[in-house]
């Protein structure tokens, strides 16, 4: 009989993913929240999300998760444990729950993942945290105690996370304010000035995954509603895949001009090893067609691909947690 249950938990600022070790399983669902005059929670997860832009004033509809850390320690708190009870998951006897953090959190930030937890059902449970890049190292194969400098780029929904990973430990990070919600407001803005249409983040969103790819040869177009600029009547309008793809490639290069930065400032042995392994790329932004081929050209690196995608921490999480020679690379945190 198994007393216990572990999980491994991605907070994601767009999206929530959870394994389960007793069901081999890993759940996803977005990470959001509609919270109706600041004080009533009407909807959680996907089921908020569909209100996202349709709500009056009174509704407020958004992510708990800032930039990949906790902004909100009650909205977590209760997407989290409705998540659980949805996906049916049983937690047992003390649980242990692995997070996956961003690097360099403070002691106050820790003991949020402590209060988040230790609700209901979970409030026995023991709680360990993991450097994201390292969990992403882990799904992508790189031997963390044998390499001598490995650089990740996990491009996020609301920023991108670069690190350098060297002797086990990671030995750069560093947050840039781009990921998939810039690209969708530059998506919005684009349309706004060569359609003169207002369109929604909801729209915008499917018109990247619908259109948007790195390579420029690809010409493509999609009818979309939204509101005339000038008389504020709703309207349709056709957007191609110049429109989409002027506007990605824009945020792209401003990325990869702060990742340039980063790389500037790496020892010369650990950036030598970077050039002859390449740069591991990840996350959800990394699905938009040719990223990886677009960005080895502004960078100047060989890009290798990693094809979790969005799932790539959770993957990483699920190895550690099956894993017990990798749970050395977890760290407890508690509520002092």
């Amino acid at each position: 009989m198994i007393f216990h249950n572990s999980f491994g938990v991605d907070l994601g600022s767009s999206t929530l993913k959870i394994y389960d070790q007793r069901k081999d399983t890993i759940t996803k669902e977005k990470n959001m929240i509609a919270i109706r005059n600041k004080e009533e929670v009407l909807a959680i997860g996907n089921d908020a999300y569909e209100m996202f832009e349709k709500t009056p004033q009174n509704i407020k509809v958004s992510t708990p998760i800032i930039n990949g850390r906790i902004g909100d320690v009650f909205q977590v708190e209760a997407v989290l444990h409705t998540l659980l009870n949805r996906s049916g998951s049983s937690v047992g006897y003390r649980p242990v729950l692995y997070f996956a953090v961003p690097t360099g959190l403070t002691q106050i930030e820790k003991r949020a993942y402590y209060a988040v937890a230790h609700r209901g059902k979970l409030r026995k449970c023991k709680i360990f945290l993991v450097d994201r890049p390292i969990v992403d190292a882990i799904a992508l194969g790189i031997p963390l105690n044998r390499t001598k400098g490995s650089m990740i780029i996990n491009m996020g929904a609301q920023s991108t996370e670069v690190s350098v990973i060297a002797d086990g430990r990671v030995i750069v990070s560093m947050q840039i304010p781009i990921g998939g919600k810039q690209f969708n407001d530059a998506i919005r803005s684009n349309i706004r000035k060569k359609n003169n249409l207002q369109v929604g983040t909801k729209t915008a969103k499917r018109l990247k995954l619908a259109l948007a790819d790195m390579d420029p040869a690809k010409k493509e177009g999609r009818k979309v509603m939204g509101m005339d600029c000038v008389n504020g009547i709703p309207r349709d309008g056709i957007v191609t895949t110049t429109t989409i793809n002027d506007a990605v490639m824009e945020r792209t290069r401003q990325m990869a001009a702060e990742v340039k930065k980063v790389i500037q400032r790496i020892p010369p042995q650990i950036r030598s090893n970077i050039e002859k392994e390449g740069i591991y790329l990840t996350g959800g932004s990394t699905r938009i067609p040719h990223m990886d081929k677009f960005l080895s050209r502004e960078l100047e690196y060989s890009v290798q691909l990693s094809l979790y995608y969005e799932l790539c921490t959770v993957c990483g999480l699920k190895e550690l947690i099956t894993h017990p020679v990798l749970h050395r690379f977890a760290y407890p945190v508690t509520k002092q």
